[in-house]
């Protein structure tokens, strides 16, 4: 596992042609071929990760610095576990304690971010555009752990290996996105990335939390939840974001279990295999039962869990290799 060659050559462009971004911002605008060597990239991870002995030292010398302008658990802790797991030294910068509560520009931080020479930046913050700010300003590869209602790549890119894993492919696989599509970075990767990949992919939710034009992205748009989820292969729940709501867009939390809540009775309209996913954190007794959630052999909740630090190994792998002197890369 200390070694740089790709497990996949071949199945590519050579080199660095097969993924020749400096930086992950965003799903749209890579090619399929490049998100399918992200997915490729990510599995000798995923046989890492479930061994006892869970280190390589592919980024040994290197330091990566979490720059967390917005409260997170899951992503901050599976980016720290994956860049130290490849050897990297890492550092976490929460947004509560840095000069940003002190009224520091976001040009500024990034300018002094760039100063302190790290190798990659990985950057989550409440404003779309922001990342794309900062990586204007910087050196080295940066990568989006999410930016407002923009995108949150490497979610899409986890759920999308989640689903390989369990359906053995994804062109074809019919997946339902239901929940507050609007507000969701997470839906628009997903959706970005899963029809990049050749799936079809359904989105429902309240006129109100439903976003204009959604068709637009290559989507079938539903209000009805039961005709969205019928004959599904996958079923995608998101949470109410309510931090990034401004007004009410639904009459209660009650009464939106009723008709989006994902129960075991609304599960049997789906296909009988049907995978249940939810990138967390989970308003349980909301948009998903606890019978759902944890329903052995079809929730994969903690298997994108465990997808996602194989994939963030992989994108720090793939986005450090210029700065590494791999051949091909450089």
């Amino acid at each position: 596992m200390t070694g740089s060659a790709s497990p996949h050559t071949g199945r590519y462009p050579a080199g660095a042609a097969a993924f020749p971004h400096r930086d992950l911002l965003a799903i749209a605008g890579l090619a399929s071929h490049e998100i399918a060597f992200l997915l490729d990239e990510a599995e000798q991870w995923v046989e890492l990760n479930r061994q006892s002995a869970k280190h390589a030292e592919r980024l040994a010398g290197l330091t990566i610095i979490n720059a967390f302008f917005e409260n997170s658990t899951r992503t901050l802790l599976s980016f720290e576990i994956a860049g130290k797991r490849l050897g990297a030294d890492v550092v976490n910068m929460h947004a509560a304690q840095s000069s940003v509560k002190k009224g520091e520009t976001l040009i500024d931080t990034a300018l002094t971010l760039n100063a302190m020479r790290a190798d990659a930046i990985v950057i989550r913050h409440a404003s779309s555009g922001a990342v794309q700010l900062i990586a204007g300003k910087v050196d080295c590869p940066v990568l989006n752990a999410g930016d407002g209602q923009h995108e949150h790549p490497t979610q899409g890119l986890l759920d999308a290996l989640t689903i390989r894993h369990a359906k053995g492919a994804l062109n074809g696989v019919k997946v339902t996105i239901c929940g507050d599509i609007l507000h969701s970075r997470v839906a628009r990767s997903n959706i970005h990335c899963l029809a990049a990949l050749g799936a079809v992919v359904r989105v429902c939710a309240p006129p109100a939390l439903m976003p204009d034009g959604i068709e637009e992205m290559g989507v079938t748009a539903f209000y009805d939840f039961d005709a969205a989820l019928a004959g599904a292969d996958v079923v995608m729940m998101l949470r109410l974001q309510q931090e990034r709501m401004q007004g009410n867009f639904i009459p209660s939390a009650r009464e939106y279990r009723h008709f989006y809540g994902l129960t075991l009775e609304r599960l049997a309209k789906a296909a009988p295999d049907a995978l249940v996913m939810h990138p967390g954190p989970m308003n349980r007794g909301v948009e998903i039962d606890s019978q759902v959630a944890d329903l052995a052999g079809r929730s994969a909740i903690t298997r994108q869990v465990e997808m996602g630090v194989a994939i963030r190994m992989a994108c720090l792998d793939v986005l450090t290799r210029r700065a590494r002197g791999i051949a091909g890369w450089t």
